[in-house]
């Protein structure tokens, strides 16, 4: 396993990007993330990162699996150091940002998927 934390809570504002298609996507921060960003994003126990992900690995995150399309080129370096990146689930072979991770899966994350000590793993 390459990666590995656990959801502890997320902020009241996280989850709405979720809902705008053109958006799509959720921001992680480990526990240690400020009240100003903590508000906007999923926050998780301090990760086990044992080796950088690439394109093509298996992303589990709470019970669906997505597979990782592009990461862009920020991404890992504040994933191993604060916890950090915006997973987006448009897909497709370029990151939107410098800090994400793009993700494909068969079926959608929603809201109702997001639940504290569900799991976030990179194999």
């Amino acid at each position: 396993m390459k990666f590995y934390c656990e959801i502890t809570h997320w902020g009241d504002e996280s989850l709405l990007f979720l809902d705008d298609p053109n958006a799509n996507f959720i921001i992680l921060f480990d526990n240690s993330a400020p009240p100003e960003l903590a508000e906007f994003s999923v926050l998780h126990t301090p990760a086990n990162y044992n080796e950088d992900p690439v394109v093509g690995d298996l992303m589990i995150l709470c019970d669906k699996a997505f597979t990782i399309t592009a990461i862009g080129h920020e991404a890992l370096h504040t994933l191993k150091t604060l916890g950090h990146c915006t997973l987006s689930f448009k897909g497709g072979d370029a990151a939107e940002r410098p800090g994400c991770i793009m993700l494909h899966g068969d079926v959608p994350f929603t809201k109702e998927d997001v639940r504290a000590g569900a799991t976030i793993e990179i194999h």
